[in-house]
């Protein structure tokens, strides 16, 4: 039994040791400037998600679900 409570105490110290809690104004230390994408991305990632959804939005013209414009 004393095995048991000794387990129990090293898993829930292991858990306890990987929370953090991170205020807001820290966030931004944390960012990393190579993980912001570009326009480029954005726009691929715009005609993806138009072909995907057989529409398109505000951003461009006319097309159908086959992403030619």
């Amino acid at each position: 039994m004393k095995r048991v409570h000794r387990i129990v105490w090293i898993v829930t110290l292991a858990m306890a040791a990987g929370c953090s809690s991170v205020r807001p104004y820290e966030k931004e230390h944390l960012a990393d400037p190579i993980m912001t994408s570009s326009k480029d991305e954005a726009m691929r990632e715009l005609k993806w998600l138009e072909a995907r959804e057989g529409s398109t939005g505000g951003a461009g013209g006319a097309g159908g679900g086959c992403a030619c414009k």
